[in-house]
């Protein structure tokens, strides 16, 4: 649910001649969901989902479930709960259609029986239980491959079916997208207020480009190049080759009663270390033949017919990110500027995007014996110190 500013909240009232730009309602046929199974969840997505041309890759036994906190006790949306089109010119210039959003013009909140971070915490952990099995499962070597769960706000549904069509459309049909960008205000909020409120200190600053590249022999992965800047040669310094991260959970929360919404997501990337000589040669090639550019999505360009090298690797898209890291013993908050272009689809997005990552459950999860109960506690205070500091907005898609 994305937030829409209090000057766009307009509810239709009996006797207004305007019609047209009355929101439309919760479709009728989500509702009878909620009755028969408070705990809806969506079926799990396919191993790789495509959005255009962007693959984003799922592991074989992953999660991807959805649900809402905030509804009365009958388990249905409040009627002050509304499905109604939001302009957005990312979505515009990659789907061609403005996705839909969940909005709640009463600032009342349902008074709920149990608390939301509780609600949520025990919708999740059996979820989060069986995922993380998974990744330990595939006994790979956890030095290489880095697990991590993180927190991200806010979101936003995508209607994929025609247009017109909201009214017919079950939840089965619904896309979701996780759409990132805040406002400054929102973010300039999390670095002076929040930052300080939830005890997390100030760790360094990057700046970085994320340099990737398809491989001809892995068609369903991409490859990530972590490259800092050498500024006297104004070049790139290639420090780090990941594949592309593998999510393994993927849980997003309509939070009703706020005005941001909340994805928990575990996911896991491996870096690359035995890349042969060759390889290694290749890919240098392509790092090496960068331009540095700022007057380009991405800030980076190459020489016509230098994008790809050695028959095996391309040029496919790229990100030039500045990120300042903020931890603390159990948290660690990543507040990130981050411009992107993507070659294949030649779309381009700049944004400011908000991470937390919850590392102490992460590494509880590690151990031989998780205890279950220790890993419930702790994601219930997690999930207390997000709904308390970081669901909350004040300008957002106006």
């Amino acid at each position: 649910m994305a937030y829409i500013p209090p000057h766009k909240r307009h509810s239709y009232h009996a006797g207004s001649s305007d019609r047209h730009n009355r929101p439309s309602p919760i479709p009728r046929s989500l509702v009878p969901q909620f009755r028969r199974n408070p705990n809806l969840r969506l079926p799990p997505k396919p191993f790789s989902q495509r959005s255009g041309k962007i693959i984003y890759n799922y592991a074989k036994q992953a999660i991807s479930t959805w649900f809402p906190v905030g509804l009365d006790h009958n388990y249905q949306f409040p009627s002050s709960v509304h499905i109604d089109p939001v302009p957005l010119q990312f979505f515009e210039r990659t789907r061609r259609r403005n996705p839909l959003v969940l909005y709640n013009n009463n600032n009342n909140p349902v008074e709920q029986v149990r608390s939301p971070w509780v609600y949520i915490a025990e919708n999740v952990v059996s979820d989060l239980l069986s995922s993380f099995e998974n990744v330990k499962n595939k006994k790979l070597n956890l030095e290489d491959v880095k697990p991590k769960l993180v927190a991200r706000s806010p979101s936003i549904s995508e209607d994929t079916t025609r247009r017109g069509l909201a009214a017919e459309t079950t939840l089965s049909q619904l896309r979701r997208s996780f759409y990132t960008n805040i406002p400054n205000s929102y973010m300039e909020k999390i670095k002076g207020e929040v930052a300080q409120k939830i005890k997390v200190d100030f760790e360094e600053e990057k700046d970085l480009y994320h340099v990737k590249l398809s491989d001809a022999t892995l068609p369903n992965s991409d490859i990530s190049c972590k490259c800092s800047v050498i500024k006297e040669d104004k070049r790139l310094q290639l420090y780090k080759i990941e594949l592309h991260q593998v999510r393994h959970m993927v849980i997003d929360i309509s939070c009703l009663d706020k005005n941001l919404d909340l994805r928990l997501m575990l996911s896991t990337k491996r870096i690359l270390t035995a890349l042969t000589d060759d390889e290694m040669q290749s890919i240098r090639s392509l790092i090496n033949s960068a331009i540095l550019d700022p007057d380009v999505k991405g800030g980076l360009r190459w020489p016509l017919g230098r994008t790809s090298s050695g028959g095996r690797y391309c040029v496919v898209g790229v990100w030039h990110t500045i990120a300042k890291d903020y931890k603390s013993s159990s948290l660690r908050l990543k507040v990130r500027h981050a411009d992107r272009y993507d070659f294949r689809t030649s779309t381009g997005e700049a944004t400011r995007e908000i991470n937390l990552k919850l590392k102490n459950i992460v590494s509880l999860l590690q151990e031989q014996e998780v205890e279950v109960s220790l890993v419930s506690e702790m994601l219930e205070d997690h999930l207390r110190l997000i709904w308390d500091h970081f669901l909350c907005c004040e300008h957002f898609l106006s």
